[in-house]
């Protein structure tokens, strides 16, 4: 039996602009993250991202499914959703730039209030 995904696995402002690096769409490293410990159906998906649509969702499984990173299996009740050989392989590079994002993350803030102030003064 697998262990059941948690709605806190992800911070509230996941998905955040302030990332300077993202795979895919703005839900596909959160997807490939659910996705880590073994196929997931749709509903187990919603759990940790639900602040996803439905149709948000879908779109993005099928663009990480086009792209060779997931694959869609089809059950006698449901469809699970699971890494290939090539969506794991973008594991490591991910915790990588998670780190990265973590470890520079009051600096990403900084260059992004500052932005934000400047475009308000020149508005």
């Amino acid at each position: 039996m697998r262990t059941p995904l948690t709605a806190d696995m992800f911070d509230e402002l996941c998905p955040t602009p302030l990332s300077p690096i993202r795979v895919g769409d703005k839900w596909a490293g959160m997807i490939i993250r659910c996705l880590e410990d073994g196929p997931r159906r749709f509903s187990e998906l919603r759990v940790p991202l639900r602040d996803i649509t439905p149709k948000s969702l879908t779109h993005s499984l099928r663009a990480l499914e086009q792209r060779g990173l997931v694959s869609r299996n089809e059950q006698p009740r449901s469809v699970e959703y699971a890494l290939t050989p090539l969506g794991r392989s973008l594991l490591e590079p991910l915790n990588a730039a998670c780190a990265w994002a973590e470890e520079h993350w009051d600096e990403l803030v900084d260059a992004h209030e500052a932005a934000y102030q400047e475009t308000r003064h020149t508005a």
